[in-house]
C-alpha cells in the first residue's frame, strides 16, 4: 500500500473514496463534513439519511466508519467517520482515532475501493493538533496494511489544507 500527504482540496479528489470527518449525526456540519456535503449536492445528504433511518438510527459512534455515494463528487464513495473530540477523550482519544482510520479501511475493503482519501481527521473544530494526529493516522494506516495485505487498498492519500497539517502529515508518512 502506498500511503502520501499531499497539499489540496479533499472534495476534489480523485481517488475512489474519500473520508469525511462527520458527526454523529451524519446531516453535515462545518469544516471537511460541510465541504463535501456543499460539494456532492443533495444525493450525499439523502444517503445520510438512509444510513440514520435503517442502521444506524442514533448516530454513528466515535471510531466506527459507514459508507454512502458520492453524490457529485469525483470519489464515487463517502466513507463517513466520527473523530474524537480532543478534550472529551484524554486517555482513550488516540485508539479512537486509530480506529476512524482502521474502520475507514475496513469499509473500503469490503466494497472493494483501491483509493482512499483522508482528511485530518479530528484536527480543527475538534482539538486535536496535526503534529499529535498525523502519527496517530498514519501508524493506523500501516497497521491495516500490515495486518490485511490482500485489502484491495493500494493507495492511502492524506489530503491536507493547510501547510502545517501537510508538513505533520509528510514528516510522519517519512
Amino acid at each position: 500500500m502506498r500511503i502520501e500527504a499531499v497539499r489540496g482540496d479533499l472534495t476534489a479528489s480523485r481517488t475512489d473514496a474519500v473520508v469525511n470527518a462527520a458527526n454523529s449525526s451524519l446531516l453535515g456540519g462545518g469544516g471537511v463534513d460541510g465541504a463535501l456535503h456543499r460539494a456532492a449536492g443533495p444525493q450525499l445528504l439523502s444517503a445520510c439519511r438512509l444510513v440514520r433511518a435503517t442502521t444506524h438510527p442514533r448516530g454513528l459512534p466515535t471510531g466506527d466508519a459507514v459508507a454512502t455515494s458520492g453524490g457529485r463528487l469525483a470519489a464515487r464513495f463517502v466513507i463517513h467517520t466520527v473523530g474524537p473530540v480532543h478534550a472529551d477523550h484524554p486517555g482513550g482519544g488516540p485508539d479512537l482515532l486509530a480506529s476512524c482510520h482502521r474502520r475507514s479501511l475496513e469499509v473500503a475493503a469490503v466494497l472493494g475501493i483501491g483509493s482512499v482519501a483522508f482528511p485530518a481527521i479530528s484536527c480543527g473544530a475538534y482539538g486535536w493538533q496535526t503534529v499529535d494526529a498525523a502519527p496517530v493516522a498514519v501508524d493506523a494506516v500501516r497497521d491495516f496494511a500490515r495486518s490485511h495485505p490482500e485489502s484491495g487498498v493500494d493507495l492511502v492519500r492524506f489530503v491536507l489544507v493547510t501547510d502545517e497539517a501537510y508538513a505533520d502529515f509528510a514528516r510522519a508518512v517519512g
